[in-house]
C-alpha cells in the first residue's frame, strides 16, 4: 500500500494485482508505463512473471520492488531484464527518481 500511496499522489493511474499470475494478465491486457514487481507472491513469483514478460516480448519497463536485498536475486532479475531494482521499505524520493529514470530511458 505505501507504493501506491507515493505514487498515487503524485499523479499516476495504479492498477493492483494480487498475484503473479494475475499480474501477468494485467500487464498485457493494460499495457502500463511501467510495472513494480515484488519477487514474493502467491502463485506465480516475480521471478517467473518476469521472465514470462520478457519472453512475450512485453517491453514495459520492470522495477524490482522487494525486500530480498541479496545480490543474487538482484543479478538474476537484471539478467532477466529488469529495469531497476528497489528495496523495501520505499522512501518516497527513491520511489519517484527510480520511476523518473526508467522512464526517461523508454526508447
Amino acid at each position: 500500500r505505501g507504493l501506491g500511496n507515493i505514487l498515487s499522489s503524485e499523479g499516476h493511474e495504479i492498477i493492483e494485482a494480487e498475484n503473479g499470475e494475475l499480474g501477468i494478465i494485467s500487464a498485457m491486457e493494460n499495457t502500463p508505463d511501467c510495472i513494480f514487481l515484488d519477487l514474493l507472491m502467491p502463485k506465480v513469483d516475480g521471478f517467473e512473471v518476469l521472465k514470462t514478460l520478457r519472453g512475450k516480448n512485453i517491453q514495459t519497463p520492470i522495477i524490482i520492488f522487494t525486500a530480498d536485498i541479496q545480490d543474487t536475486s538482484k543479478e538474476k532479475c537484471i539478467n532477466l531484464g529488469a529495469s531497476a531494482f528497489l528495496n523495501k521499505p520505499p522512501r518516497p524520493e527513491d520511489v519517484l527518481s527510480i520511476l523518473k529514470q526508467v522512464l526517461q530511458s523508454r526508447p
